[in-house]
């Protein structure tokens, strides 16, 4: 492949959370609390992506989410 401009890059910072592992690790309205009040911690950021995953163990489904999101500078990307 011949030369040419080098792709377009960005960063996009992320974080996981999930309820703590036991009784309630199942609770999604409180996993879904808590992801918010940790996006509103974070202050002036745009979010670009949230996933929902879970995990089966002996104590039953402990569900985590991901958050993809960079600094808000007010640009559309």
């Amino acid at each position: 492949m011949g030369g040419g401009t080098a792709p377009e890059s960005w960063t996009v910072r992320h974080f996981s959370q999930s309820n703590a592992k036991g009784p309630g690790q199942g609770d999604v309205p409180a996993l879904l609390r808590r992801v918010a009040e940790t996006i509103e911690q974070l202050g002036a950021i745009a979010v670009q992506d949230i996933t929902f995953g879970t995990e089966i163990t002996a104590d039953g489904q402990w569900h985590h989410m991901r958050v993809y999101f960079h600094d808000d500078d007010g640009a559309c990307v």
